[in-house]
């Protein structure tokens, strides 16, 4: 090849080089400032819409229940109150080099791009970030046509470089926990500890830890109420990259990982926990509306005059209506978060409906049946 010939190659590659990296700059920052594409606005980057279900306390300070909807049995955990172990476990298993990257991991980009595309590798892993994941959870809208799935990506890459800007670190990885559904109406961290162990999130141990972060690859699939042995294949792989990123000794990784998977589940439901009626009575009151006799039968009289009274003279009774937000808006008892203080005293509560039990159930209802079965 003649040298004008090879100069002439050469020049050729350096301008499709400079004008691929120029156009895929021109289109990231058409990204980022939202011309192509979706991207939430400041505001909503500065203040995420999160959904956290409203908890129910005892006199005592024992939580009776919650009141959510479908899967939204989330409530909010600081990061101080997020144990040291969820942070390292997660940090190492789903994005190494979180504190160094300002959103997108350039570097573990490249080395999926490698791996795929030349060494044609289907166990590739992933280039995503926490930052981009919480993006996903946060903002990225459902994808229907093939145009949309393919800008997909590059939008969650601006988001999270937007992300990155507004918030710390620790702000970051208390959002994504935070954000996170661990199946089980277990959404969030404070959820998962106390469904899967019974914990706060603060005390969970390292296995623990371990054995939550392995369910962020695949909830369904890394289950450990239905498939503990899976389950703890994956713990274990979360502790070795624990281990290999130095947050482990290899004596505490050798003594870990020989550990079975124990659980300590607890079921969460509207109906589990004390005094479900008085739960149920409780939101009755709290979301109760005006009373307008047009919304009463005619025998409801009597009724829609107590709920008058009621309305007048109780502050609970339609608290929500008579209470609205700085911006006019009225809470949601199933989405904003509220702490409701009640007068119950869970442990003579739970005397309470431990002495139903053993009444009604050993003694009057088998009298109850033996009686009718005579008749």
């Amino acid at each position: 090849m003649k040298p004008e010939q090879r100069k002439k190659i050469i020049s050729a590659m350096w301008i499709t080089l400079v004008s691929i990296i120029g156009i895929t700059f021109v289109f990231l920052f058409l990204i980022y400032n939202g011309v192509i594409g979706y991207m939430p606005d400041i505001e909503e980057l500065k203040n995420p819409k999160d959904r956290f279900a409203s908890i129910v306390y005892s006199a005592d300070g024992q939580e009776l229940g919650r009141f959510f909807i479908g899967t939204g049995n989330r409530v909010y955990a600081d990061y101080d109150d997020i144990s040291q172990h969820m942070i390292d476990a997660l940090i190492a298993t789903e994005d190494a080099r979180f504190e160094d990257h300002s959103g997108i991991d350039v570097i573990a980009l490249c080395r999926v791009a490698l791996k795929t595309l030349i060494l044609q590798q289907k166990n590739a892993g992933g280039g995503s970030t926490l930052t981009q994941q919480l993006a996903k959870q946060l903002y990225s809208p459902q994808s229907d046509g093939i145009w949309e799935r393919a800008l997909q990506k590059p939008i969650e890459w601006m988001i999270a470089v937007k992300l990155e800007r507004f918030y710390s670190k620790e702000e970051i990885l208390k959002m994504y926990l935070n954000q996170f559904d661990f199946l089980y109406n277990a959404v969030g961290i404070k959820s998962a500890a106390y469904v899967y162990f019974g914990k706060d999130p603060k005390d969970l141990s390292i296995e623990e830890a371990a054995t939550l972060v392995g369910m962020v690859k695949n909830p369904s699939y890394y289950n450990p109420v239905r498939k503990p042995e899976r389950t703890r294949d994956r713990r274990n792989t979360v502790l070795d990259l624990m281990y290999q990123n130095d947050m482990l000794t290899k004596a505490e990784l050798d003594s870990l990982t020989k550990l079975p998977l124990t659980l300590e589940f607890h079921k969460v439901d509207h109906k589990e926990g004390l005094a479900p009626y008085f739960r149920e009575e409780l939101r009755r009151m709290l979301r109760a509306k005006h009373p307008e006799k047009s919304n009463y039968h005619g025998w409801e009289r009597q009724k829609f005059i107590d709920d008058s009274i009621a309305w007048e003279t109780n502050p609970l009774y339609g608290w929500i209506e008579k209470n609205p937000k700085a911006d006019g808006t009225r809470y949601d008892i199933y989405t904003d978060g509220l702490k409701i203080y009640t007068t119950i005293d869970s442990r003579m509560q739970r005397y309470a409906e431990e002495a139903v039990v053993e009444h009604l159930g050993k003694t009057l209802q088998p009298s109850f049946f033996r009686e009718k079965r005579n008749v």
